[in-house]
């Protein structure tokens, strides 16, 4: 898996009924995106993290920044 800060992970459950732990790349420390990742927890926590194969890596890209929006001159009275 290759995956960079500010990728979202999800770990599905292994049991009917388990919940999916969530949680954000906040580090990557193996060379070229690779684990382990520090990840932070939906509940808070922070932990060094080895994906495994019920592990699921999404990129949430950032909004692209705008410059201000200007009022058209018709609008300017």
């Amino acid at each position: 898996m290759k995956a960079q800060v500010g990728d979202e992970l999800v770990v599905k459950g292994l049991h009917v009924g388990d919940q999916d732990r969530k949680g954000v790349i906040v580090e990557v420390r193996g060379a070229q995106g690779g684990p382990p990742y520090l990840v932070r927890w939906s509940d808070g926590h922070e932990s060094s993290f080895y994906p495994s194969a019920g592990t699921v890596a999404e990129h949430i890209p950032l909004p692209a920044s705008r410059p201000p929006r200007m009022p058209s001159p018709s609008s300017r009275r």
